[in-house]
């Protein structure tokens, strides 16, 4: 498929995939660091260790060579995945804590609470707001492929 979402899904889509990339951007890089966070079985997470590596989202690096240890380290691409971790938790937030919140965004140097809203760089405005959609590019359209 052409479409970037549907591109994107497929390389983080399953959920254990999202929350490895949650607990990397939070500093987390080996195996046993990973499995203790996620209480994830150990085949289960090295299947999505080695698909988020064949992705390019993370890079697999020797640490120790006796006996052979590897870390999982972002790449920018894994990186980039930062603002998507934060939207999703701004939106988990917002819709689905009647328990209430376990996690928050806040600010390091304040130590105040975030409230994380993606911004179009141009105007400055909330990608919320209705003024923005979807659109195909030209070349996308006459083909008819979905965006």
């Amino acid at each position: 498929m052409q479409c970037p979402i549907a591109r994107s899904l497929e390389r983080v889509g399953e959920w254990w995939s999202i929350l490895i990339l949650r607990d990397a951007l939070n500093g987390l890089k080996r195996f046993d660091e990973l499995q203790r966070s996620l209480d994830i079985a150990p085949n289960m997470l090295t299947r999505r260790l080695r698909a988020l590596v064949d992705a390019g989202l993370l890079e697999r690096r020797l640490y120790q060579e006796r006996p052979a240890r590897h870390e999982y380290v972002l790449t920018d691409c894994g990186r980039d995945f930062r603002p998507v971790v934060i939207a999703l938790l701004a939106w988990g937030n917002r819709n689905f804590t009647p328990e209430g919140r376990a996690v928050t965004l806040v600010n390091r140097e304040t130590g105040l609470e975030a409230d994380p809203i993606l911004v179009d760089a141009v105007s400055g405005r909330p990608m919320s707001d209705a003024i923005f959609k979807l659109v195909r590019n030209p070349g996308e359209a006459a083909r008819g492929r979905r965006s």
